[in-house]
């Protein structure tokens, strides 16, 4: 299995004061492309920087990182903008979504800053909308829809340009237990049907065990590199 994800020798230090704070220390990782990955630990424990240099919104202190066969490391700012417009599909806890817009318009939102045309770019939205069952709610505005349909909404927008990745920040966290179950059996008919490679941090078992491998990070640390694998 190819690698779509490699950390090596990674460090992320931030400068609080006068006091220099070690986030992720020395840290290697590597993550196949189709994988499904849970990452869990307490809080402050590196979760989040890591899902950020994984995307391409923070740099590192040190150490490479290759990201879809690209050293992050080294691209400018621009190219990382350009990067990630072309990767990464992002999914947060709190939707995120334009509350002026309807359902349809924030998904098509990644598809402005591209050449496509008018109608390429309504065939691919109602396209992302029937795969995650929202089709019929295309013209509702985010404050007209549950939190399950936001979240959806979200996830059509993520996946409106191809990414080669997802990255899931807290996806359940603001949803009850049934739509969360509902919401992760969406992200893990993604994975095995369609293939998508998707790297999400979650505080719950629960949710995590909806990955094909879990992660544990403990004072930018990979607590278990083997990371156990979930049947």
């Amino acid at each position: 299995m190819a690698s779509v994800v490699s950390f090596q020798d990674v460090s992320k230090h931030y400068t609080r004061g006068k006091q220099n704070v070690a986030v992720l220390d020395h840290f290697n990782l590597e993550i196949g492309e189709g994988e499904f990955v849970a990452i869990m630990g307490p809080s402050g424990s590196g979760k989040t920087t890591l899902l950020n240099l994984i995307g391409g919104l923070d740099r590192p202190s040190s150490g490479q990182v290759t990201v879809a066969g690209e050293r992050l490391d080294q691209l400018s700012g621009s190219g990382l903008s350009k990067w990630r417009a072309r990767h990464v599909g992002f999914i947060f806890q709190f939707y995120n979504l334009l509350p002026t817009l309807s359902g349809e318009r924030n998904v098509e939102l990644p598809l402005l800053l591209t050449s496509l045309s008018r109608a390429e770019r309504r065939s691919k939205v109602a396209a992302a909308l029937q795969l995650v069952g929202l089709a019929d709610r295309a013209k509702h505005k985010p404050g007209e829809l549950s939190g399950g349909q936001q979240q959806r909404i979200a996830i059509a927008r993520a996946l409106i340009a191809d990414p080669t990745i997802l990255i899931c920040d807290e996806p359940t966290g603001d949803l009850d237990r049934h739509t969360a179950e509902e919401i992760l059996g969406l992200l893990q008919t993604l994975n095995r049907q369609y293939g998508k490679t998707i790297i999400m941090v979650t505080h719950d078992p629960k949710a995590a065990s909806y990955a094909s491998r879990q992660l544990q990070v403990d004072k930018g640390q990979l607590v278990d590199a083997a990371a156990k694998a979930v049947a």
